[in-house]
């Protein structure tokens, strides 16, 4: 099998997983797993592509979770986002003195990332709250109301 065909198939795959998750149908889900199988079970004739294959294949429950769970996102690029402006924080600065500076850090990083997915500007919230204005209501309030928005 050529590898730009097999690249070809590793696309169509992904696209009907993305149908799926829209629009879950158990036939779909049975059919989208057998061709999982006939995919990453397959000999290629090159021994890496081969070897990434079969360890593919063996995380076959992780990468096809969204066919049992079709609300979770295909990727976490969202997780990895949210983690990396702290992770380069720390890498920069080193570490925080003591466990109060972690805790004032790790929780000044949480409402800046909260208010940036509310499209709230942090500084304005921050202000908002040092000079007690209350023009905004607590976070939470505003993320339960979007949720239950989101949902309706």
């Amino acid at each position: 099998m050529p590898v730009p065909y097999f690249h070809l198939e590793k696309i169509n795959l992904r696209c009907r997983v993305k149908k799926y998750r829209l629009n879950p149908e158990k036939s779909q889900k049975r059919s989208l797993e057998k061709r999982f199988d006939e995919i990453f079970t397959r000999k290629t004739g090159f021994a890496s592509l081969d070897l990434a294959l079969k360890r593919l294949w063996r995380n076959k429950s992780e990468l096809l979770l969204v066919l049992k769970r079709p609300d979770i996102p295909l990727h976490n690029n969202l997780s990895e986002r949210d983690i990396r402006e702290y992770v380069k924080k720390r890498k920069i600065s080193g570490s925080t003195r003591s466990a109060s500076g972690r805790r004032c850090r790790d929780t000044f990083t949480s409402l800046k990332k909260t208010c940036r997915k509310l499209d709230i500007s942090f500084w304005d919230f921050l202000k908002d709250r040092l000079e007690s204005r209350n023009k905004y209501p607590p976070l939470a309030e505003i993320v339960k109301f979007r949720m239950t928005c989101s949902s309706a």
